[in-house]
C-alpha cells in the first residue's frame, strides 16, 4: 500500500487555493468573507486560533457559492491536468491511499476519476464550511489512517512537507516531492536541519 499527500505532491499546486479563486471568478460576491478570514488568519499567526479554527473561518466563502457540487465538478474538468504525470505513469496502484488536509468534498470527485478508492481528508460541509472533526494534518493523518486500516504497513509514502513526518515514520520508504523530483525523506530532513 502506497500513501500520498495530495497538494503539491500528486497535484501541481494547492487544490483548495485553486478552487477558491475558481469560485471567486464565478461568484465575486463571496469576497464578503475576506474581513473575517483576515482576522482569523491574524489570530492563527498569533497562535490564538489553531489551524482548524482558521480554516473553518476561511471556508465561510462556501455560503456564497451556491451549488458547490456543480462548481467542484466543473473545477476538475479544467484542473485534472494538474495531476502530476509521474504519479499516473509510474507509481499509481489500485490500493493507493490519499490523506490530505484539503476538504473531502473537493478531492472525492478527482479521486473517483483517477480510480483512487481510499481518501481521507478534512470533513468540511460544502455548503456551510463547518468542520466535522479537525483538520486532517500532521498527527491527525496518522490517527485517521489507523482508524481506517489499523496497523497495516505503508510500503511507500509521498509528501511535499515535513509536517507529514508522523506518517513518513510509518512507511518502509518515504519521499519528499519537489515539483516532479522525488527526494529521500531523510536526505531532505538533514538538508532542512542544516539551514
Amino acid at each position: 500500500m502506497n500513501v500520498y499527500d495530495f497538494d503539491q505532491t500528486i497535484y501541481h499546486g494547492d487544490s483548495t487555493v485553486d478552487f477558491y479563486f475558481y469560485c471567486l471568478r464565478r461568484r465575486p460576491w463571496m469576497a464578503y468573507s475576506w474581513p473575517g478570514t483576515a482576522v482569523s488568519f491574524a489570530l492563527y499567526q498569533a497562535k490564538i486560533f489553531n489551524k482548524t479554527q482558521f480554516k473553518r473561518q476561511m471556508y465561510q466563502f462556501l455560503r456564497a457559492v451556491g451549488n458547490t457540487e456543480q462548481l467542484v465538478s466543473d473545477f476538475w474538468r479544467s484542473h485534472l491536468k494538474n495531476i502530476k504525470p509521474w504519479y499516473i505513469e509510474k507509481t499509481q496502484r489500485a490500493d493507493d491511499v490519499i490523506i490530505s488536509a484539503s476538504p473531502e468534498f473537493l478531492l472525492k470527485p478527482v479521486c473517483e476519476q483517477l480510480g483512487i478508492q481510499y481518501l481521507m481528508a478534512s470533513r468540511v460541509d460544502p455548503h456551510t464550511g463547518k468542520y466535522t472533526g479537525i483538520n486532517c494534518w500532521g498527527q491527525e493523518k496518522v490517527r485517521r489512517f489507523y482508524e481506517k486500516f489499523g496497523k497495516v504497513p505503508i510500503e511507500t509514502f509521498y509528501s511535499d512537507s515535513l509536517s507529514d513526518t508522523p506518517l513518513a515514520r510509518l512507511a518502509d520508504t518515504a519521499w519528499i516531492v519537489r515539483g516532479n523530483d522525488l527526494i529521500p525523506w531523510e536526505e531532505w530532513e538533514k538538508k532542512k536541519k542544516k539551514k
